[in-house]
């Protein structure tokens, strides 16, 4: 192990994040740079314990005290080859997942937990800048050819997994760029984009192969597509927003968060001047509490709101872990994002009834009250308060409530593929559909979702797929799922 008693000698830090009035200025990221030594007290903090939590907590299994030790020792090259034995995308997933692996760390116990995020994007980001990530590049072609649609977190990393085997693995965009919610759902200054960008080099590099502005089910006939290769794999996400069906939402100046946070991306992008959707000068409310909803609020600071306020519906989580809600499980509590931290105000309990506008059609106002969670005949409902109603200005109103499934036209239709209840793709145990050599993976298989369970289940799909097209795999599948049915 590290440094035996480093979880007692050692305090934890996080990522340091530049000052909030400085970066609502720039789209740059917000952290800064951590140094080397701080790290390695860091990952002294590690205590090695005989049943590492952690790798459950973590659903690609990564092997979380094997690269502290290593990068306690300095040896960073191995770290990151430890690194990424278990997930294509550290980069990523350093940036951009909650860190179930942190809540289940033993150390949480009774202290705070191992600082295993911030020396996950650390160590990667240590090892791009000393040229240590290398292409992989298989040593011969299978002579299969696999096509993947959808170009996000599962299908990226479903792809390098089965062009590392050694088949001819065609990725499939409708977006003119590729990287789905990575390019144009999550703002710059989250993560920039150089940082897709240099992973996809490296995908190029090993044989992977791109195609942008084509959509399968509308530009390319499905059935067609699976005719033509081998094996074909539906990552595409859970696209369907929830909507909010209340009087006034078709009012101008209501919008979807997936509307607007592209538009942001694309000013980055230098695809337009400006964005059409702008908070510049408005006041702006954003109704979900999420990360998106946050995802919002940032991007509103860096426009020029003038305001801006985030609701959600639930009541506001508690500072510490809820009793019902033990350690290793991920602690509801309540969390402050960067964004959070740059300003803007957080209303808990409150329900949007409906909006009205102006004589112009533009949104004017939301006509909120106040809930509360109750029981009836065993169920947890919402009930209004009495006398909790409220009227807020709101000149951009943005919907940032989650998504609810794959659209079941065009890809899904032409496939035949069979839905679950919860509008998702059924599959087996095989993360095969009910179309022979159709598999799926990611949100259209599960269901919205974290970044690190799409990765994930990228990488055990791809394990699927070789094994169907080769009778066997030494591909790693960090999840078996039993098979997801009509019924779930």
């Amino acid at each position: 192990m590290a440094d035996p008693r480093g979880f007692m000698k050692y305090g934890r830090s996080g990522p340091k994040r530049r000052p909030a009035e400085l970066r609502v200025r720039d789209w740059n990221e917000v952290y800064l740079p951590f140094e080397d030594g701080d790290l390695k007290v860091q990952a002294a903090r590690c205590m090695d314990c005989g049943i590492p939590f952690c790798h459950e907590g973590c659903p690609l299994g990564n092997l979380i005290p094997e690269w502290n030790d290593l990068i306690y020792r300095g040896e960073w090259k191995e770290a990151s080859e430890r690194l990424q034995a278990t997930n294509n995308f550290p980069e990523f997933t350093g940036r951009l997942c909650p860190a179930p692996c942190e809540s289940a760390c033993v150390v949480g116990i009774s202290a705070d937990p191992v600082s295993i995020k911030l020396i996950e994007q650390e160590t990667i980001e240590h090892a791009f800048s000393k040229d240590l990530v290398k292409p992989i590049v298989p040593s011969a072609s299978t002579g299969r050819r696999v096509a993947v649609i959808g170009s996000g977190p599962a299908g990226l990393a479903a792809a390098q997994q089965l062009t590392r085997a050694g088949h001819a693995v065609t990725v499939f965009e409708k977006a003119d760029r590729i990287g789905g919610l990575l390019r144009y759902g999550i703002p710059e200054f989250k993560m920039e984009k150089k940082i897709l960008d240099r992973r996809l080099n490296q995908m190029r590099a090993e044989g992977t192969i791109f195609v942008t502005g084509v959509e399968i089910g509308l530009d390319i006939d499905a059935g067609a597509l699976r005719s033509e290769f081998d094996a074909v794999l539906v990552a595409v996400g859970a696209q369907i927003p929830r909507d909010l069906a209340i009087p006034g939402r078709e009012l101008n100046g209501v919008h979807q968060a997936m509307e607007y946070l592209p538009l942001a991306n694309r000013v980055q992008e230098g695809d337009l001047p400006d964005s059409p959707i702008s908070a510049r000068g408005k006041h702006v409310i954003v109704i979900g509490g999420g990360d998106t909803g946050a995802d919002c609020l940032g991007t509103a600071h860096r426009q020029g709101a003038l305001s801006v306020t985030q609701l959600e519906i639930m009541p506001r989580p508690s500072d510490e872990r809820p009793m019902a809600n033990p350690w290793p499980t991920y602690p509801m509590i309540y969390r402050v994002s960067s964004a959070h931290e740059e300003g803007g105000a957080r209303e808990f309990s409150i329900n949007t009834e409906m909006l009205s506008g102006d004589d112009n059609g533009n949104v004017a106002l939301l006509h909120t009250h106040r809930v509360e969670l109750r029981s009836l005949d065993n169920k947890m409902t919402f009930a209004k308060v009495k006398g909790s109603e409220q009227e807020i200005r709101a000149e951009l109103v943005l919907l940032a409530m989650g998504f609810i499934g794959v659209p079941a036209q065009g890809l899904v239709s032409q496939l035949g593929l069979e839905m679950t209840l919860r509008q998702a793709l059924a599959t087996d145990g095989n993360w095969m559909t009910n179309r022979a050599g159709v598999f799926a993976c990611g949100d259209a298989r599960r269901g919205q979702s974290l970044i690190v369970w799409a990765i994930s289940e990228g990488r055990s799909a791809a394990a699927a797929i070789d094994r169907y097209l080769m009778n066997s795999t030494d591909l790693p599948m960090p999840i078996e799922p039993s098979a997801v049915s009509l019924s779930v």
